[in-house]
């Protein structure tokens, strides 16, 4: 590679379908079996972790018409349902779920999973993509609640679609891959009951061929708001008049290396959302329509960059906004006035949560004002909470069975020091009255990249570990989005050795403080989490005693030849260009 002679002695391995990697693969999953199916206390251990998998739990809230659609999973579903619950007038009422639609019922089969959904204005057909078998090559279908029926519309290639509904349920905007591969992902017109293959192009154009388009359409339907993510540190932001027969466009950001996201403040003819431009952490923001082209310098600041880093925003009604963040990686929710200038200096009401968790959703009546929020721990499975209009009270608003005992639990969040000083935030859950300082069994875990926050989540594994007496532990180090974007920055491309040697520091940390040992210390992670234990593995062998890697990227010089993995060139570089 560019002169460079690099040892690939595991290319063989590539093709999946080979007989030879079958028998591999053969191999080391009976050598997997001889000696996990030995360990005498595995099928108790089987038996709980089921037991907390199947805790019940309700995410992805979405407010229209008066209900509160989600995807829950609770009983006997092995994939999450879509329920639907009315929204009501006041915190009281039925919490209890009414299930929409079953994937399993519909395809006949339990690996089937609705990947994403949108319902109408009216909340009477609800858009939705399905996959099989965990592909999430989502096939579009409309279904009417008031019927029970789909209309007939089933879209394919629509992975990780995006919706829009035009106001009287005739049709909606949606995002497809137009040729049915991993790229080229555009934004379509669709109107119910005709046939996808005529629908309008909305936008084709991007700016690269692995961009990623979202797209809103505003309540009246006068505009369609499209966000095209470029890499995952820059969003450039379209305006597309639906009214206009050449769907006149208007850019509000673009070629920008920030990151913006905005909604449809219909009442005072802006938008509103929240962007890092000029803010490492996020800044809440309004765009007047009437001088959307005169660039971010046009922009009013709503509320000022903080020491928490943005996440999400929702209009609650006319006069309110309410904002997610997180402060080193714990979710923060905080609901600030709404006015028509800018408000640096309002501090908003801070919205108490449950307990050291995340906010995982964030839905709101733009009519009555009340907010539906989801919200997770470490040890409390994901639920919906309900924000009333005016207030900064959480009401629980799911009640769905199972979870662990919370109280059997301790959560604390210390910081560490890396080897170059940078302090490191560093979560540890242990059960409840353990000594502070007494060696114990440790799973550590870590993911460092692509601008997530590793905030604390739901976790079976880690229920059951530290029922057993374990801690759990979770590092956010750079590469992620914990301090902002400069943090997600300081882990990318040629910087990626600083994430690996966070890490490393962590488990040093955590045996230096006697809160383990190498002996007793394992470390965990998946998907660029899987390249990270990867990469510990090799550079720090005595780190630790086990390491679960999963579904990793560990071939650096290739990963971008296969599947969607160019996608994920601005993160770690492109292996064919030598610098």
């Amino acid at each position: 590679m560019h002169g460079v002679a690099v040892p690939d002695p595991y290319r063989w391995l590539e093709d999946g379908d080979a007989p030879e990697v079958r028998d591999w693969a053969n191999a080391q999953n009976a050598r997997t079996r001889s000696v996990l199916d030995a360990a005498p206390d595995r099928e108790a251990h089987r038996r709980r972790v089921e037991e907390l998998l199947r805790a019940g739990a309700a995410s992805g809230p979405v407010v229209e018409a008066g209900t509160v659609f989600s995807l829950d999973r609770f009983g006997d579903h092995e994939q999450a349902v879509l329920c639907a619950r009315p929204l009501g007038v006041s915190g009281e009422g039925p919490r209890n779920p009414v299930v929409v639609l079953d994937p399993a019922v519909l395809h006949g089969d339990d690996t089937a999973a609705i990947d994403w959904y949108r319902p109408s204005r009216d909340g009477n057909l609800v858009a939705y993509g399905t996959s099989l078998a965990g592909d999430e090559r989502s096939t579009l279908r409309v279904l009417d609640r008031r019927t029970g029926a789909h209309t007939g519309d089933e879209i394919p290639h629509t992975r990780a679609a995006s919706i829009g509904w035009l106001p009287d349920s005739s049709g909606f905007a949606y995002t497809r891959y137009a040729t049915g591969g991993d790229y080229d992902r555009h934004v379509f017109l669709h109107r119910v009951g005709e046939a996808w293959e005529d629908d309008e192009i909305l936008l084709d154009d991007l700016p690269d061929p692995t961009a990623w388009p979202e797209v809103s359409v505003r309540r009246d339907g006068r505009y369609a708001l499209v966000h095209v993510q470029v890499g995952w540190s820059r969003s450039d932001v379209h305006l597309i008049d639906l009214q206009t027969p050449d769907r006149a466009r208007t850019t509000v950001v673009e070629g920008v290396e920030a990151v913006t996201w905005l909604g449809f403040d219909l009442a005072r003819d802006r938008l509103v959302g929240h962007t890092n431009l000029d803010a490492p952490r996020g800044r809440a923001v309004a765009v007047n329509l009437r001088d959307a082209t005169g660039g971010p310098e046009r922009w009013h600041t709503l509320v000022a960059e903080g020491a928490e880093v943005i996440e999400a925003v929702a209009l609650a009604g006319p006069d309110r906004l309410v904002v997610a963040s997180s402060h080193r990686a714990v979710g923060r929710l905080r609901a600030y006035p709404l006015g028509e200038g800018t408000h640096d200096s309002t501090p908003g009401h801070d919205i108490v949560l449950p307990e050291v968790g995340s906010v995982t959703g964030l839905s709101a009546d733009p009519d009555s004002g009340t907010a539906v929020v989801g919200f997770t721990s470490f040890t409390r499975p994901n639920g919906l909470w309900r924000l009333e209009a005016g207030s900064v009270d959480l009401r629980a608003f799911s009640d769905l069975p199972g979870g662990p005992d919370t109280s059997a639990f301790e959560v604390q969040q210390l910081d560490y020091p890396s080897n170059d000083g940078t302090l490191i935030p560093l979560f540890v859950i242990s059960p409840t009255g353990v000594p502070a300082h007494e060696p114990r069994p440790t799973l550590l875990n870590g993911y460092g990249g692509f601008a997530i926050v590793n905030s604390p989540a739901y976790s079976a594994l880690a229920a059951r570990w530290v029922e057993t007496g374990g801690r759990f532990a979770v590092a956010c180090i750079r590469g992620g989005l914990e301090e902002g974007e400069a943090w997600h920055q300081a882990g990318m491309r040629e910087h990626k050795q600083r994430v690996f040697d966070d890490f490393h520091a962590a488990a040093d940390w955590l045996v230096a403080n006697n809160l383990t040992t190498p002996d007793q210390l394992a470390i965990r992670g998946g998907s660029n989490g899987g390249l990270l234990v990867a990469a510990a593995t090799v550079q720090r062998p005595d780190l630790c005693a086990a390491v679960v890697c999963a579904v990793p990227l560990t071939d650096m010089v290739r990963f971008h030849r296969f599947l969607i993995a160019r996608l994920w060139i601005p993160e770690y570089g492109d292996p064919d260009v030598p610098d």
